[in-house]
């Protein structure tokens, strides 16, 4: 990041690396991450082996940043689940327990990121597909955002929310305030904005937009989402 304060951030759902096309590709992954230029990206659906080659490992070494796994399925063909990539210094890093019991295992990735001024507080996750799973999980984020934290705090990731005035985002946009939402699925022809990122105080936040480069459609069936947020407008 940026010695004023200037950051981006992104999260995509790369498919556990399975293009359009059918391959898994975790090269073409990075070159779309590379694409994006982000200072931290959230990620979802990683597998972090894929036989002989450990996935996350590769993509960090690619891009040139740290990973960060958040495992919420473990394997033995290997791990799966979310993760982040980082160019900040992390401070700490908590695993949440999203889980609904009889579906399928989630979780959230918390990470306390040594930005100037202040600390900036980074929630990663994937949601569930049925609402009930969803309205719980957003209750389990909304009370691990530690308003003692004396920065801004960013909540990003696969949202799985399909109905526009759904409870989770009603609720999500009365924490955060109104926040712009560009459509990511299918990558293809985008119809729904499952792909998210909330940021507070909304002040922070200068633009907000999806990339949509002919490798970002080829490489997921998810387009990945990108902020830029300025947190010099925070006074901490």
């Amino acid at each position: 990041m940026s010695s004023d304060g200037k950051l981006r951030l992104a999260t995509w759902n790369i498919h556990s690396g399975v293009g359009r096309d059918g391959r898994r590709d975790p090269q073409r992954i990075a070159a779309v991450i590379g694409e994006l230029d982000a200072d931290v990206v959230a990620l979802q659906e990683v597998e972090s082996h894929h036989g002989d080659l450990e996935v996350l490992s590769l993509l960090a070494e690619l891009t040139g940043m740290r990973a960060l796994a958040g495992a919420t399925m473990l394997r033995p063909v290997g791990d799966y689940g979310n993760a982040l990539l980082t160019r900040v210094p992390v401070l700490e890093l908590h695993r949440l327990d999203l889980s609904t019991p009889g579906r399928e295992p989630r979780g959230a990735l918390d990470a306390l990121l040594d930005t100037p001024g202040a600390p900036l507080q980074v929630f990663a996750t994937h949601l569930g597909l049925r609402p009930y799973e969803r309205r719980q999980q957003i209750t389990t984020l909304l009370s691990a955002m530690d308003p003692g934290v004396p920065g801004p705090t960013v909540l990003m990731g696969d949202l799985n929310e399909w109905f526009m005035w759904g409870r989770p985002l009603r609720r999500l946009h009365a924490h955060f305030g109104p926040t712009p939402a560009p459509r990511t699925f299918p990558a293809h022809r985008p119809l729904f904005a499952l792909d998210r990122i909330w940021v507070k105080p909304l002040r922070c936040l200068r633009s907000l937009e999806v990339h949509a480069s002919p490798l970002a459609r080829d490489a997921s069936d998810h387009l990945p989402v990108v902020a830029q947020l300025d947190l010099a407008q925070d006074p901490g």
